[in-house]
């Protein structure tokens, strides 16, 4: 098979050349990038791991917050810089939200449902005749994203995500109890307590202590959807005519994988969804998202508004909600681990506020702006979503005398963002106090808003896992004390301070050790379990 697959593949370099060559373009240069080699462009320049690095390092080679790469064909164009960002993913972002195609993803698996994949349906009248005759189909499209957005926008907004704060309040609360008793397994702990969380404020379903069906269902989901977004894994994404051939067809595996895989997709939005539905049948049905949505549907206007919007929105926000948390959190303690002056420090403003009598809620926020700075510089420092999903610009455009071909990937660097020195001096130390001013929120930096993405596309869920997160840290920052774990020779086990490089990026597994800061916080821990 490998000798057909090199036929294919330069066969579709071949016709991309052909038609890129046919293509009516400006004559304005294009971005800086790499050299560039025939036919195959930079395809063997791009990195296999942490590309977000890489962008940066080329971005700083060719002095430029915006590169080009050409990968066979397929324009690629990098932003890194909070300027370019804004400029095109931000003002022109009727232009730049749209998705590039996922043959093994979408196509292949299912997971047509993910809002944050589907096609924005950009307006192509200006592409030509031909592209006249598509409009009335990216027009659906563009209704159907905007429908799923409206949904998520109306759920988790800043002011309606507020009302999820008791179930936040009880997580974070299980949390430190989880953790008070094997400390070992913090890892897990914070999967569980993020687990419960989505399903309780997405379904209304309370989750199994340990081993959740539920839970287990959506990291199966997610682990498939991480393997199927690894670049170069699947050779369909890279020719998309391949996801034609029959399963039985020699070195068709990638088909078959897919289809299993699909069956993954499909449970995922039903298996959960029939238990509302059971719910609200039986007449027990808890405050959820799917339950809201579904008793709007009678009074809605909207003709994409269905049962099946309801339960492809309620999936997004069950898969992909705790992945984010549970990173996120994973960083604050390797974050705690080399930074115990800023764990004092926290430790100390939660301490002047609740006297150790109690612990605190999401009342004590504006009382605690060093822990709100702690969050924040958590997100900043190792961004759960280096690049995030990468835009799809279907127009040629113009930026700084620079042409932007049409049809190509654009791809925000939040990895590079977050780590601008002129932004964020000392880039790479944690530094709690750069958001604040006397004290108080510092309005002339920047908020770490890049790890949840850019423009239309930014992630509509962001308020509530941002609340969740605070919550959690400010929970373990009250009870807990988090340092070094400590071999049986008495030596201390210094973490590698390692991330994987995958589309979220989470921490290396490390150690650690957890305990209680007195004997009396850890009874208001256990206090917490009535």
């Amino acid at each position: 098979m490998a000798p057909l697959y090199l036929c294919l593949a330069l066969s579709a370099m071949v016709l991309a050349l052909i038609l890129r060559l046919r293509t009516t373009r400006s004559k304005l240069p294009l971005p800086p990038g790499p050299r560039k080699l025939p036919l195959v462009g930079n395809l063997f320049d791009l990195p296999s791991a942490f590309e977000w690095k890489a962008y940066m390092e080329w971005s700083r080679e060719y002095d430029s917050d915006v590169i080009h790469l050409d990968l066979a064909g397929q324009s690629l164009i990098v932003l890194s810089s909070a300027k370019a960002t804004d400029d095109l993913l931000e003002k022109r972002s009727s232009m730049y939200s749209d998705r590039s195609s996922f043959p093994m993803l979408v196509d292949l698996m299912g997971w047509d449902f993910n809002l944050s994949l589907m096609k924005y349906g950009t307006n192509l009248i200006h592409l030509g005749t031909l592209n006249k005759l598509l409009m009335p189909y990216c027009l659906h499209l563009g209704a159907m994203w905007r429908t799923h957005r409206r949904l998520f926008n109306q759920a988790f907004s800043q002011t309606a995500a507020k009302k999820f704060h008791p179930t936040e309040l009880k997580a974070a609360h299980g949390l430190l109890r989880r953790l008070l008793h094997g400390p070992e397994d913090f890892r897990q702990h914070i999967r569980q307590m993020a687990g419960e969380t989505i399903m309780s404020l997405t379904y209304g379903i309370d989750v199994l202590p340990a081993h959740d069906p539920y839970i287990s269902l959506a990291e199966e989901a997610v682990n498939s959807a991480a393997v199927a977004t690894i670049p170069g894994k699947f050779l369909v994404d890279s020719i998309p005519m391949l996801k034609h051939i029959p399963d039985w067809f020699p070195g068709a595996g990638f088909k078959r994988r897919a289809r299993e895989w699909r069956k993954l997709s499909r449970r995922v939005q039903e298996v959960p969804f029939n238990e509302v539905k059971h719910q609200i049948s039986s007449g027990t049905t808890p405050y959820s998202f799917a339950a809201q949505c579904l008793e709007n549907l009678s009074e809605s206007k909207d003709a994409y508004y269905t049962e099946e919007t309801v339960q492809r929105t309620a999936a997004v926000v069950y898969i992909a909600g705790s992945d984010t948390i549970i990173t996120v959190l994973s960083t604050f303690v390797l974050a705690m681990l080399a930074n115990p002056e800023a764990q004092k420090k926290a430790q100390a403003e939660i301490d002047s506020v609740t006297g150790q009598t109690r612990l605190p809620d999401f009342n004590d926020q504006d009382a605690l702006p060093y822990v709100s700075a702690l969050v924040k510089e958590v997100l900043r420092w190792r961004p759960a979503t280096p690049i995030g999903v990468p835009h799809f610009l279907p127009v040629e455009d113009e930026y700084r005398g620079f042409r932007i071909p049409a049809n190509s990937i654009v791809i925000g660097n939040a990895w590079a963002i977050l780590q601008d020195e002129a932004m964020y001096p000392d880039p790479l130390a944690f530094k709690p106090e750069r958001f604040l001013l006397d004290g108080k929120p510092n309005p002339h930096v920047r908020e770490p808003q890049a790890v949840f993405g850019f423009g239309r596309r930014i992630c509509p869920g962001r308020h509530m896992a941002a609340e969740s997160v605070w919550m959690s840290v400010a929970s373990i920052l009250a009870a807990l004390d988090i340092t070094k774990a400590v071999a049986e020779d008495g030596q201390v086990i210094e973490p590698t301070y390692e991330y994987l490089s995958e589309l979220i990026s989470a921490p290396a597994p490390f150690k650690c050790s957890i305990r209680p800061r007195s004997r009396d916080l850890a009874a208001l821990v256990e206090a917490t379990v009535n």
